[in-house]
């Protein structure tokens, strides 16, 4: 993929650098984003980084363009707003990320339960066959995490763990926090050189 339309939605697992990370890479790729935050999202945004992006969709959108210093890439969307083009298999993204995904959100999609946007977005990129990639933040996993995560494997989904690797000798969070974010990347199919891969 080196160009088009992703969602990429933000819960309230922790890691939400992951999340950051993630939209920081897929605007210099050049991708227009629609981005989505649970409410419980919100708080672990401003708990773990200290953000506090609060208000309605036009200033979260202005707060985050301002974040990412990007005029038009990035566009939020209110978890209630189920009149959001995203919500439509018509208007179907070519890709979406939950990053990270609570279990409690990946248990109601492989469920088919769409009670907010971000759950009605997973289940259109789902039965539209487009790529749509979990990045669950969870240990230990249970037999029920297990059993989700294989429903939804079955379905099409990509699950990309929050687990970064140490072959490459990490100096840093960041360099970690980059191969978990190079591994999304990698399931997407979009290049990077994010971590140095295994016998390079």
């Amino acid at each position: 993929m080196k160009s088009g339309h992703i969602v990429v939605a933000i819960t309230g697992a922790s890691g939400a650098i992951y999340g950051l990370r993630l939209i920081e890479e897929l605007l210099s790729a050049g991708f227009r984003l629609s981005l989505l935050i649970s409410k419980t999202g919100f708080e672990v945004l401003k708990h773990e980084t200290g953000l506090d992006w609060v208000g309605n969709e036009a200033e979260v959108t202005r707060l985050l363009r301002d974040h990412f210093r990007e005029e038009r890439g990035v566009e939020y969307f209110a978890e209630d707003n189920f009149f959001a083009p995203v919500a439509s298999g018509s208007s179907v993204p070519d890709a979406m990320v939950l990053c990270p995904c609570t279990m409690g959100t990946l248990s109601r999609i492989a469920s088919g339960n769409s009670g907010n946007l971000l759950e009605r977005s997973a289940d259109v990129v789902l039965k539209e066959h487009r790529t749509l990639v979990l990045v669950p933040r969870e240990t230990p996993l249970s037999d029920i995490h297990l059993e989700n995560m294989l429903k939804l494997s079955r379905s099409g989904a990509r699950i990309v763990p929050a687990m970064p690797a140490f072959y490459q000798k990490p100096k840093s969070v960041n360099q970690m926090v980059d191969f978990v974010v190079g591994k999304v990347l990698d399931a997407l199919g979009i290049e990077h050189e994010l971590f140095r891969r295994w016998g390079n």
